[in-house]
This record gives C-alpha cells, structure tokens and sequence, in this order.
C-alpha cells in the first residue's frame, strides 16, 4: 500500500503555493518509475548543499526547495542553529535545491526509505504523508506557546485527526503563509496616461479590459505588440480571476466535479481567455518562447501575479528596474463584490524516522517561530522581505512600522496584501479546493487544457463539457486512494 501511494503523495507539495506554482508529479507516478528515480534525478542537479559543524554527536539532513535570493537568510538560520546546539550537533547537512528538483529527489528517498530529518509538507499532503507513516506529530516536540504565535490559518492546516484536516495532531510548522496579490508596473501607467489602481476598488472585469488594452502596445512602430496589458500563468495565476466571480469547482462535500453547466466558471473562463484571444496577453506561443515571468522583468507587462516571496525580487532596482505597486484581481459580475486570490503554504516537518526528532523539532522551530528568525525572513533586521512573518504579532507590528519608517522596502499598497490575509470588504482569500481532496490530480486536466482555449481551437462551452469527465475520473481516483488508505 504504501508504495502505491507514493506517487500520490508527491501530487500534493504545494510548493505550489509557496515559490512558483509549478506542477509535481504523482505517489502512483513514482511507484511505476521507483526504479528510474534516482537516476532521473542525477540528470540535472540543481542542488546547494552547506554543512555545518559542531562538538556534538548528533547529525540532521535538511532538504528544502527555495529561490536563490532566499538561500543565504536561511543558510543564517541554520548556522546560527548549530551555534547555539554546537554541544549536541556534529553536523546538519543543508541541501537546497530547485522544486521540480525537490519532487524527483523526494520520490527517490521515498522509495529508499531514505528520508531526510527535515523536509517540506503542503496543505494537500498532511493526510497522506501521516497515512503513509512519513512525517512525525510535533506534539510532544512544539509547545503551544509556539503554535499559538502563528497565523490561524497555518495553526489548522497542519493538523490531522486521522480523518479530517483542521483538527488532531500537529505535523507541521508554517515555512510562511502567502497569497498571490497582483503586481502593476507604474511606468507603463505613465506613459499611457492612465490612472494607478485604487487599491481600495478593484477594477470590475470590464474596468481591467479596458486599462489592458490601452497598456498593449507596439512601442517600437514595427507593426508587432512588444507590450501588453498582463501575462497570466494557467497554473496559479488564472484562478483568482475565477474566484472573484464566485467560482467553485467541486460540490460542497467535494466528491463531485462541477463545471459542465457552471454559468459562473463559463462566464468568468470567457473573460479571462478572451484576454488573450483579443491580444492582451502574449500568445501561447509567446508566452512559450519567454515566459510572463520574464517578460514582467523585462518591463513588457502591465500586470502580473505577486507572490509574497517575489517581493524582495521586485523591489531590488537590479532585478526589475521600475516603479511598481500592489493591486487586487479584477472583480467579476457574478462574485460578492470581492477581490479574491488563492492562500498558500508549505510547512516544515520533522520524518517519522528521524534518529534525533527533538533537536529536529527545535531547528524547524528556529525556521518558522524563532522571532529573530522571523524577523529576518520579513525584512525587519534585513532589509529585504521575501514573506510576510509567520508570527501575527510581528507582522501587525515590527514589519509594518518598518515599512512605514522606509527600512523595510515594500510596495506601499501593503495593505492589499493584508486585506486578503484578513478578508475585508474588499478583499478575501482561501485555500484552493485542491488542498482539501487527496491529491490535486483532478485540476491537472483543466488548467492544462486552457491553452486549447487561448488558441482558438475549443470554445469555453466545449471545453468545459469534455473536461468534465477526465477531471471527476481522477477525483474519483483521489478518493478510493483515501479510502484505501484510512480503511
């Protein structure tokens, strides 16, 4: 059983949410390839790996995924760690590497039996990884001191009754809890003589159709668009456009895939793939030949997706050298009236066969809650924010009087993110619905087939009448793997 669920384990790291949203691969995928994993791996290894010593006996692997500007602040942590343990600790070993990396990796220890001490759990996997044994419960480790210091959000997630998630044993502590707000390029608003977003009213569907078209350009008179309103990433940036116009995916109880005769979805998909289609985005092949992700650094994009762990990247004048702020997704005709986006978070856990789980439990404890740690990773010590901190107190306090004061460089329409942090008239954010099924596989068929849709090959009608049925497949796939496993 547990090697049947392997791949279905890997559907679930979130990382997703936490870096760049990209795809994983599947618990039955790496059952069915368990011999080719470490090979495959050896192909392309994009991993850091830092050790640190100390007088001890005791040795942690750490094994995380993370961008380049957020390694050296969590490199401090970990030597600062072993300084402070320098009695116990012989050596932890820090592996970091990219996070398609991280899943290929993670399905050969797996299938090893071979875990690292210390390693990431998403929101999707707590089930799984605790049905199959993986990771340890922290709560004889963690007091609730600590717990009780972070977001109510990521004091639920992480918890898990044996049936339900939100509830029992704890498994894990929040790396960060982020939200995808959206990102404006002020220059191009200058010089197309157009207003910035009023970060207290999100444009309207039909608002943000308008600002895009006078935001696509041909800027250099060659009779080509080199500019265009906003990119989109069908992934993780599409679904807060659905959301916004009061979109679900599943049934109530999440059993059932609704999205044939779902007049919200039709109506919001048409708007957000005719942004395309009229030629306010790249074209899928454009987008193909450089991403929007790059052509955002590049000053060609009006709007585009921020994460909270871009901000760093976006405020470095080296990185992006422009002006820019925050605003909310566009609000849709058939929504509540709020901007929504998607929340996310991946969190540190401690394996299930650590030889030294109580020194493991304090040095992920040093990563998420430690207040001088936390202090780093937000940008109050440092100067340069890559997440919001974990610890509430701080976040509502230090960090935004550090904002205020001009220590701390960030957009200064904080309040956005905020908003969807807390849910107010304007803004709201929630866990995706993938985070609640047992893996994630049932959304695959959907935001991979959109392209179809941005390239004029299917009608949103069509396409949503075929999908249908692929997508309640894999759901119902999801489902007897949860049944096996808690039966």
């Amino acid at each position: 059983m547990k090697k049947k669920l392997l791949a279905m384990t890997m559907a679930m790291l979130m990382g997703a949410v936490a870096v760049t949203g990209c795809s994983t691969t599947t618990v039955e995928e790496a059952g069915e390839t368990s011999g080719d994993a470490a090979t495959t791996e050896a192909a392309e290894d994009e991993s850091t790996t830092d050790s640190f010593t100390g007088n001890g006996d005791k040795t942690l692997n750490v094994f995380l995924y993370m961008q380049e500007h957020e390694k050296e602040i969590y490199k401090k942590l970990v030597s600062e760690f072993v300084d402070e343990h320098k009695d116990e600790i012989k050596e932890v070993v820090f592996e970091v590497t990219t996070q398609d990396e991280y899943n290929t990796k993670m399905i050969a220890n797996m299938t090893a039996n071979d875990l690292p001490d210390v390693f990431y759990v998403g929101p999707s996997a707590v089930r799984s990884y605790v049905d199959n044994g993986y990771v340890l419960p922290l709560d004889d480790y963690v007091d609730a001191d600590t717990i009780g210091k972070v977001w109510g959000t990521t004091q639920e997630i992480y918890r898990y009754d044996g049936k339900n998630v939100g509830s029992g044993s704890l498994y894990a502590l929040p790396k960060d809890l982020s939200c995808f707000a959206f990102a404006y390029n002020k220059d191009l608003f200058d010089e197309a003589g157009l207003d910035y977003p009023d970060p207290e009213k999100p444009y309207t569907y039909d608002e943000f159709v308008e600002v895009c078209k006078a935001l696509t350009k041909d800027t250099d008179g060659d009779g080509e668009i080199d500019q265009w309103g906003v990119a989109n990433a069908n992934q993780f940036g599409m679904t807060p456009y659905l959301y916004s116009n009061g979109v679900k995916f599943l049934n109530d109880d999440m059993t059932k895939v609704n999205v044939a005769n779902n007049k919200q979805l039709e109506e919001a998909l048409t708007f957000y793939t005719d942004l395309t289609l009229n030629g306010y985005t790249p074209t899928v092949d454009q987008d193909a030949a450089l991403g929007g992700y790059q052509r955002w650094l590049d000053g060609q994009i009006g709007f585009y997706a921020c994460g909270t762990w871009d901000v760093a990247a976006f405020m470095d004048d080296a990185t992006f050298p422009y002006d820019w702020d925050l605003c909310g997704w566009p609000v849709g005709p058939s929504g509540d009236g709020r901007s929504h986006t998607w929340m996310g978070s991946v969190g540190y856990c401690v394996s299930a066969t650590s030889e030294n789980p109580d020194l493991a439990a304090q040095l992920i404890a040093k990563l998420s809650t430690d207040e001088e740690g936390q202090r780093a990773v937000s940008g109050i010590s440092t100067g340069s924010s890559i997440q919001l901190p974990n610890i509430t107190d701080l976040a509502y306090g230090e960090f935004k009087d550090a904002v205020a004061d001009g220590s701390l460089p960030f957009p200064s329409n904080m309040d956005v993110i905020f908003g969807y942090f807390d849910g107010n008239d304007h803004y709201a954010a929630s866990l995706q619905e993938t985070d609640y099924t047992y893996n994630a596989e049932w959304f695959d068929p959907f935001w991979q087939g959109v392209t179809n849709i941005q390239s004029g090959d299917i009608s949103v009608h069509d396409f949503l009448q075929e999908v249908e049925p692929e997508m309640q497949s894999a759901l119902d796939n999801a489902i007897e793997l949860q049944n096996s496993a808690t039966n």
